[in-house]
């Protein structure tokens, strides 16, 4: 492949690796900010004076406004064209950055990020685009082998990077890092990057036959998505049902969702094409993505939670608990991205999604003493199997649809990871508050005055608290603190044991789907876009 790209090459007369590692690198920037705050959210509550359950509107306001945003980029970019669309995506994430990071209140901190969750949801969709638009389809297993790093290494690096820079200086440093890069990012679009003549093409056409958006089936699909969000990150926090801003949310999402579905189907053009999830084989990525943004987010999460509430990891620690798995995920994309030309990705997919369930399993080997290098291991099993699945349904998603489906198809897998990252991180919730719950009910029925081992552990432990010079009683009361504390570690370990077991199967799950899906054409990533 010459450096320059093909003639109607989103790249233009630029090398198109400079393009993959530019769109890459704002992508990456896009996606770090789903997980950054997490490790935050402590700080930014004591900085507000606002309750735990109030800060945590922080990340779900994000993941609502990209969630809304993606299923309109595909129209957006075919209409105002896909570069200009990119820039003012970019853009609008920078300054909104800046913007949170600067926040007075936490009413402003939401309303910037909710910009912010606008700007990056219109960014990932057009990044594949672009990268499909910029190589020809025997060298676009490998330019989405870079892509699928920013992706799947920035949830890891998210964590890290934000307990680090919370720990040394402030919580506000975690959205402005994104400042600088933005900034260069914007400059470096504007230089290298070009709508292909295809797609300048098809926008005439749209402005010369009067194609507009589709507002009704939008706000339909904000609606749903949006209730959606609030209804799986807040139903925990809430009490579900027993809440009526759930039931509200979820009344929104069952009506919005209904109503879509005629509407969307009859639609001359729709803003999100139902028929594509309809097919065997996109339907059938859709589903496989779901499950990977389930594992992948919700173990960002409840890792470094574990950690940093049981083994008394710092958040910068608990972050670096993740890093290693990160650094195989990138060498491991390299390597499937050629791998990939010689293997059918339902092979890969369903190899991925194997290790990942034994990683999962062997996660259920939790106790208290184990040391750093466990987990460290944990995370670099996954760390291999994520790229199998990544990398091959970013691939095989695009088997079978037109080229005017290219933008639709990019928007929806990238709906699918944002919403089984919810529905992974609210299932896993769950699963810990029931079971932890259940635990400790099973476990305090035998920490009872009868209980032989109660009366032993108990003179033990009142023992041991008597020499280190406490008075009897003082002794006595210790002891009974230190029981107690015991129940509820060894409920909480048994409770996210659960949570592993439940994660694993999530993951069995994609291979059955993955078995089913049709074999490609080896070679290529994906069709040209538009």
């Amino acid at each position: 492949m010459s450096a320059a790209g093909a003639p109607d090459s989103a790249a233009g007369d630029h090398n198109p690796w400079i393009v993959a590692v530019v769109v890459a690198i704002a992508t990456f920037m896009e996606v770090l900010d789903t997980t950054i705050a997490n490790v935050a959210l402590r700080y930014i509550s004591g900085g507000l004076a606002v309750g735990p359950d109030e800060a945590a509107w922080v990340v779900t306001s994000y993941l609502v406004a990209n969630a809304i945003v993606l299923t309109a980029s595909s129209f957006l970019a075919k209409r105002y064209g896909r570069k200009a669309f990119f820039m003012a995506a970019i853009a609008l994430f920078t300054v909104s950055s800046v913007l949170c990071g600067f926040a007075w209140s936490l009413e402003s901190l939401l309303v910037f990020r909710v910009l912010q969750g606008l700007g990056g949801g219109g960014m990932a969709p057009l990044a594949q685009s672009i990268l499909a638009d910029s190589f020809p389809p025997e060298k676009r297993g490998q330019a989405f082998a870079l892509y699928g790093v920013a992706i799947v290494v920035a949830p890891v690096v998210g964590p890290t990077l934000g307990g680090w820079l919370s720990d040394q200086y402030s919580w506000h440093w975690c959205f402005l890092i994104n400042a600088p890069v933005g900034v260069a990012a914007l400059g470096l679009v504007y230089w290298l990057v070009q709508d292909p003549k295809s797609a300048v093409e098809e926008r005439r056409r749209l402005r010369r036959d009067g194609v507009r958006f589709d507002i009704v089936g939008f706000l339909l699909v904000a609606t749903f998505l949006g209730s959606l969000e609030v209804v799986l990150d807040e139903g925990q926090r809430k009490d579900w049902f027993g809440s009526p801003l759930i039931v509200v949310f979820a009344v929104l999402a069952v009506v919005s969702f209904v109503a879509m579905i005629p509407w969307e189907l009859n639609h001359r053009n729709p803003v999100i094409d139902l028929r594509l999830i309809l097919q065997r084989q996109f339907g059938s990525c859709f589903l496989v993505m779901l499950a990977t943004g389930a594992i992948l987010i919700a173990t960002t999460q409840f890792l470094p939670q574990l950690l940093q509430d049981y083994f008394g990891y710092t958040a910068t620690w608990a972050g670096l608990a993740l890093s290693p798995g990160g650094l195989v995920t990138c060498v491991m994309m390299f390597v499937i991205g050629r791998v990939s030309a010689f293997v059918q990705p339902k092979y890969l997919i369903a190899t991925g999604a194997t290790i990942i369930a034994f990683a999962m399993v062997d996660l259920t080997n939790l106790y208290g003493d184990l040391n750093f290098g466990f987990f460290v291991w944990s995370r670099i099993y996954i760390g291999i199997g994520l790229p199998m699945i990544f990398l091959s349904i970013t691939a095989a998603s695009y088997e079978g649809i037109r080229k005017d489906q290219t933008d639709q198809a990019s928007a929806l897998i990238n709906v699918a990871r944002n919403v089984g990252g919810s529905m992974g991180v609210s299932l896993a919730q769950n699963v810990l508050a029931y079971r932890q719950q259940f635990h400790q009910s099973r476990l305090v029925e035998h920490v009872v005055p009868s209980e032989p081992a109660y009366q032993h552990t108990l003179r033990t432990v009142t023992d041991f608290f008597a020499t280190r010079g406490a008075s009897a009683v003082d002794a006595q009361g210790q002891a009974i603190a230190w029981i107690g504390q015991q129940v509820r570690t060894q409920s909480a370990f048994l409770a996210y044991i659960d949570v592993f077991w439940t994660l694993a199967l999530v993951s069995a799950c994609a291979v059955p789907l993955a078995m089913i899906l049709k074999s490609v054409k080896l070679g290529g990533g994906a069709p040209a876009g538009h």
